[in-house]
Formats: structure tokens, sequence, C-alpha cells
């Protein structure tokens, strides 16, 4: 009962604050609906990047994958820094010169509309079907195992799973479509630190009941038992080989990072370009500690729990039962649900801007105004909302896990977005022909080879899915090249200072960003 109790007075504080926070921006105009009138900072900014990044597929799936083999999962997480320093460099200043209300809006000012619309569409069908209802089955089934809801109610596994995914649904909607930008990352800033809290209590206890009562003494005594664990280089058979730190893990770090209209949303938020970089510098410094608690928790479960466990995937929720205080379980509950609401609401949320943005009033009605755009955009809201809450369920029987197959399924799109996005700054004489070119190849390649691999020749006989991105992503640079060879916009590619926000760069931004990368190769010598 304190759980609960514990756990709905935490979330109610959250929704209060955000109220507060947000009843004085005025919604009804894109910017203050879509960007939070451009009004954010570095702590805001950083903590809705964070937020929106963790969430339960992230925490249980790496942590389960940490279990199996070991910290050199922490690829996903240590790299993701140097994309970010990428992005608060190159990305983010073109972004904010642009003053870009979305990525897609950039790719119709540099070639055309329809190509704006592809990709809009590419990043919709992706929210809908793979990550807004993977967010939501995560979610569901830790928050139903976490509360035992199947005996508090006396109901069903399937059911109290339902039930939890439309909770979750609902709640985060609201959120997202009602609360607009600044009410989720509000939202997000609070529950962040709840979250950098609530978990690094669970490593923390977890070393402590290693090492009788003693961090250290647990970390060595985990050191000592399992030196294996604590390599940071992926053979060729690991889910994270080596190799592909080189090829395609910097790649999808980097559209994740730079292009994925969920995240790079909130720097296009701010006030200036200093705000912008110092919150993405800070979210980068930040997810270089990520390991601590989406790996480390796995490595200690391993310890703790070898041979007991029927599903890696279990590992995280069963060492979190094991070894958080009770009082503190409705605490961490809450901060959790928080994470899955920050996922779901921040996907969703870009998911009413882009509609309302880039397709309603282009080709809808175009002399609607800003009050109608967002009003449509929330509609469309209500309808994805709830096609993901039907979807979610039927995830359950995803391959190779939920974090594998998110990140797998998702280069059918993110490669092709990330090339034009780059090519379209770096190459001015690109035309419209060569992006859309790009798109195609680049998606109906990638599913001819997850066709291939998976219904054809088998997992084993393909090369691994981060260096087929690689490759697919040469060729699409090479297409494009050829193509603006072949036939060359007639005129170079201007971008106009739209001087909504100051574009003057952080004069740190460029030190700090080379001492984080280094930190991040000495983070992996050190675990070589």
């Amino acid at each position: 009962m304190i759980g609960i109790l514990s756990f709905v007075g935490f979330t109610a504080l959250v929704a209060i604050i955000s109220y507060l926070a947000t009843r004085k921006t005025d919604e009804t105009t894109s910017d203050g609906y879509f960007l939070g009138g451009r009004s954010l900072t570095a702590g805001v900014i950083a903590g809705s990047i964070l937020l929106t990044n963790l969430s339960t597929e992230q925490i249980v799936g790496l942590n389960g994958q940490a279990f199996t083999e070991g910290i050199l999962v922490m690829a996903w997480e240590t790299l993701a820094a140097i994309a970010i320093v990428i992005t608060a460099l190159f990305l983010l200043p073109r972004y904010l010169k642009g003053g870009l209300t979305t990525v897609p809006q950039f790719l119709e000012r540099r070639f055309d509309k329809t190509t704006k619309t592809i990709v809009s569409a590419l990043f919709l069908s992706g929210y809908m079907v793979i990550l807004l209802p993977i967010v939501l089955y995560s979610g569901g089934l830790a928050l139903s195992t976490m509360f035992d809801i199947p005996n508090l109610l006396g109901i069903g596994d399937t059911e109290a799973l339902w039930l939890c995914i439309w909770a979750i649904g609902i709640i985060g909607s609201i959120y997202a479509i009602f609360g607009g930008l600044k009410a989720v990352a509000v939202s997000d800033t609070i529950n962040a630190i709840g979250l950098l809290v609530g978990g690094l209590f669970i490593p923390v206890f977890g070393l402590m009941a290693i090492g009788d009562g003693g961090i250290l003494n647990g970390l060595e005594t985990l050191v000592a038992s399992h030196p294996e664990k604590f390599n940071s280089l992926g053979g060729p058979s690991a889910s994270v080989p080596f190799t592909t730190i080189f090829t395609g893990m910097m790649l999808v770090n980097l559209f994740y990072w730079g292009t994925n209209q969920a995240i790079i949303q909130r720097a296009l938020g701010a006030k200036n370009l200093k705000e912008g970089q110092k919150g993405l510098m800070l979210a980068a410094f930040i997810k270089i500690l990520g390991p601590i608690i989406v790996v480390l928790p796995g490595v200690i479960a391993f310890h703790m729990f070898q041979g007991q466990l029927d599903n890696p995937d279990q590992a995280y929720p069963t060492l979190v039962n094991a070894v958080l205080p009770k009082p503190l379980v409705g605490f961490f509950a809450a901060v959790l649900f928080g994470a899955i609401l920050s996922s779901f609401n921040s996907a969703l949320n870009s998911s009413v801007t882009l509609f309302g943005i880039d397709i309603y009033k282009q080709y809808f009605n175009k002399d609607a105004s800003e009050a109608t755009v967002v009003k449509y955009g929330k509609r469309f809201g209500v309808l994805l909302a709830v096609l993901s809450m039907f979807i979610a369920p039927f995830i359950a029987n995803a391959p190779h896990g939920l974090f594998g197959y998110l990140q797998e399924v998702n280069g059918c799109y993110s490669i092709p977005i990330l090339t034009i996005v780059v090519m379209g700054y770096l190459n001015k004489r690109i035309p419209a022909l060569g992006a859309k070119v790009a798109i195609f190849s680049g998606v109906g390649l990638y599913i001819f080879y997850l066709l291939l691999k998976y219904f054809v020749v088998g997992p084993e006989s393909l090369p691994h899915f981060l260096h087929v991105m690689a490759i697919i992503f040469v060729l699409n640079v090479g297409i494009m090249m050829a193509i603006g060879k072949w036939k060359p916009r007639p005129e170079f590619y201007i971008q106009n200072y739209t001087k909504q926000v100051d574009i003057t760069s952080w004069k740190y931004a460029k030190p700090v960003g080379v001492g984080i990368c280094l930190l991040v190769v000495a983070i992996y010598i050190y675990f070589a």
C-alpha cells in the first residue's frame, strides 16, 4: 500500500508542476505548442532529451543483454555522446538558422514538397507501427509485473497487460496532445532527475548486496568473479561486434540524436543556439554515465541470479525486487512510469507536429490558421494514440527481444533519412530527384535485406545489420552524388537566416565537445 501511495503521489506532483509551468504559454501558435515558444533552456533540453531516450525497452532490454554479454552493449549508450556532439556542432546551428519546426521542413526548402511529405510519412509510419507500440508494450509489461496487477485485480496476464497499456497511452496522450511540447519537456525534466536518482539506487544497492554492505567491495567482487563481463570489445557473434562501432553504429546514433524528430525537437525549441548547444553537451556527458543505469545492473544480476532466470529480460526487474528497500519501490515505479510516459508522449507530440505542419497545412488546408493547424494536429494525435494502443499487445512476439528488434527494424527509414539530411547540407547541387531515389533505394534495399535474412538464407549467412546499414548509406551517398553530377540543381542551395533565435555559438562548444569525445575513447581503451 505504501508503494502504491508513493507512486500515485509522485506522479500527481509531476502533473501539477507541469500544469503550473505551462499555463501561461500561448499554445494556439505553432511555436507555442510545438516548440514551447522557443523558450527552452539548457537544463530543460538535456533533461527532456535524456528521458525521451531512456525508457523501459532500453532499461530492461539493455540490462537483459548485459546479463548475457556484459558491458560490450554499452556501445549503444557511450557512443551516443559522440553523435550528440556532432549534432550540437554541425546540425543544430543549421537547424536554428533556418528556424525549423520539423526536420522535414528543411527537406522541403532544400529539395521539394514531395521529399518532405515522403519523409514525414516515413516518420509517422515508424512511430505508429514500431516505436509507440513497443514503448507501450514494454511499459505495460513492466508496470504489470512490478505491481503484480493480475493478482491485485484478480485478472489474467493478458487483461492486465491491456489495462496497463491503455492507462499509459491515455495519460501520455493527455500530456502530449493537450499540453504541447513545454508540458512534455517540464515533466521530462522532473522525471529525469528522479530517474537518475532512482536508477542509481539499483546498482548501488546491488553492489552493497554483493559486497556485504560496501559498494567498492561489491565492485571488486564483481570484476574478480566475472572479468569476461567487463570487456568492451564484442566478438563477431556478439549483438554489437566491435567492428560495427566504425560502421553502422555511429550512423544509427547520428540519425537518432541528430535527425529523429522526437529527439531533436527539444533542441529546436531552444531560446538560442548557446542554450541548445549547452543542453546537448550536458546530455552527451550524462549519456556517458548511462551504462551505470542500463548496463551495470545486468552484470550484477548475472552474479546474483545466473542459472535462475528463464529470460534475460527478467534480470532488471528481478534485481529491483531483490535489492531495493520496499518503501522505495513505489517511488521507483513512479519514476519508471515517467520514463515510459516520456518516450510515448514525446514521440506522439512529434507525430502531431509532423502531421499538422507537414501534411495537414500542406495538403488539406493551405490557408489554415496556426490555431487550426494545432487543432487538427491534436485530432490526428488522438487517432495515432488509439491505433498504437491496439497494436502494442501484439508486439509480444517480436523476435530477438524488444531492444534488438527496435534497432534493426528502424533501419528501414533511419539510414535513408540520415543520408538525405547530411548530403542536403554538405552538397548544394544535389537535386530533389537525388533525394527521392536515395529514399526509395535505401528503404527498398534494407527491406530486401530483412526479407532475405529472416525468410530465405537465415541470419547466420548475412552480415550484421549495422554493417548493412553502413553499406546502404555509402551506396545512397554515391547515388545522390552521381545524380548531382548528371542533373544538378540550376543554382546552389543557399540557407537563409530567419532570425527567429540568436545563433551565436557557445564559445566553449568545441573544446567541451572534443573533451567528451576523448573521454569516450578513454573509456573504451580502459575496458578493452
